[in-house]
């Protein structure tokens, strides 16, 4: 009996420690990098090995995830060959799928994508990224992927801060001074009237063409100088406490900045195109940063401010009447500084698709 009396509880003991370690492989996790706005984030999935990141990688954001504007770039169906760790390089080697398409702000987020996932499992600080068996050459923009990359060099700017073109302006005339004086009473344009027509006059024109829902020209179209002498300030769409607040129209594609319930300020912005939109909801901004750094795109964005995640308000050169973003809220040179001077860390932020 002894015999068997030690086997039962060899085997129930075996039963214990193989039940203890499923528990714990369900609870390991891996990370894994995806993109909100302009900047990576890092979520966790189930998972322990570099394969089991890279195939959750691979199956891209959850449908939560998704509504709160979290993106993948990582092409759907992409193949995942074979991947290795030693030396603390880790070796991936991916189907074409992968380095597919020219579109070069997308090739770039998916390799910060792929590079951010696998860094630090198992021990790896580089990875080394193969296309069928193959070493890749030219494929992503400025970054050479014949040799292993780090996390840390797609983090590091390579290039300089922009440097904003010196407004083209015209000379002073009484009409534009008028019109300028005009867009400044109602919160549209801010500084003094010079009477020099110039980018930031134009900005001001857009802002207030599109609260009107006129043609969003920037021009001082006689429907738009019509308008202007009977208009009435612009007031919040949503009511709400006293202090510093912002209100994003995604339809109207503004910005309010209020304080105390009354608009100080109305800006034209550009958000997120349709393919990587700016969520609508409750937000607070949670940082100022003059100088931000989108690792993805590997792009300056000055006098940003977060708001969810990857997603901010920021300075951008070029910024159209329609959603362009990769879900951040652009806005012109002559705006930007003044929205950045204006905001506090912790300051609302209601994002409104239908105004």
């Amino acid at each position: 009996m002894v015999p068997v009396v030690v086997g039962m509880l060899a085997l129930a003991a075996a039963l214990v420690a193989a039940a203890t370690a499923s528990s714990s492989g369900s609870r390991s996790r891996v990370p894994v990098y995806f993109l909100q706005g302009e900047q990576l984030v890092r979520v966790t999935r189930p998972g322990a090995t570099p394969l089991d990141a890279l195939h959750q990688l691979v199956a891209g954001p959850t449908r939560a995830e998704a509504k709160r504007g979290v993106r993948t770039y990582v092409p759907v169906g992409t193949q995942v060959h074979r991947v290795s760790v030693a030396g603390g390089v880790a070796t991936v080697d991916l189907g074409r799928r992968f380095a597919s398409g020219r579109d070069a702000p997308s090739l770039l987020a998916r390799l910060s994508q792929l590079v951010g996932t696998l860094t630090g499992l198992q021990g790896s600080t580089k990875v080394k990224l193969l296309i069928d068996g193959r070493t890749v050459l030219g494929v992503f923009p400025g970054v050479p992927t014949q040799l292993p990359i780090t996390f840390r060099y797609l983090q590091t700017p390579n290039v300089p801060v922009p440097t904003p073109p010196s407004p083209k302006l015209l000379p002073p005339d009484d009409h534009t001074r008028q019109v300028q004086q005009r867009l400044i009473t109602l919160g549209f344009l801010g500084g003094r009237a010079d009477g020099r027509l110039g980018p930031a006059t134009a900005n001001g024109i857009i802002a207030f063409q599109k609260w009107e829902r006129l043609r969003r020209t920037g021009s001082l179209d006689a429907r738009t100088e019509s308008r202007l002498l009977t208009a009435t300030q612009p007031a919040p769409v949503s009511r709400g406490r006293a202090g510093k607040r912002a209100e994003i129209l995604l339809d109207r594609q503004l910005a309010l900045l209020i304080k105390d319930n009354k608009v100080l300020r109305t800006i034209a912005v550009s958000s997120g195109k349709p393919s990587t939109p700016t969520p609508p909801g409750d937000y607070r901004v949670y940082a100022k940063i003059r100088r931000w750094w989108s690792t993805p795109f590997r792009e300056w964005l000055p006098y940003a401010l977060p708001f969810v995640g990857g997603i901010a308000f920021h300075e951008f050169l070029e910024v159209p009447t329609y959603p362009a973003s990769h879900g951040c809220v652009r806005q012109a040179v002559s705006v930007a500084p003044w929205t950045y001077a204006f905001a506090e860390v912790g300051m609302p932020v209601k994002v409104i698709a239908r105004s």
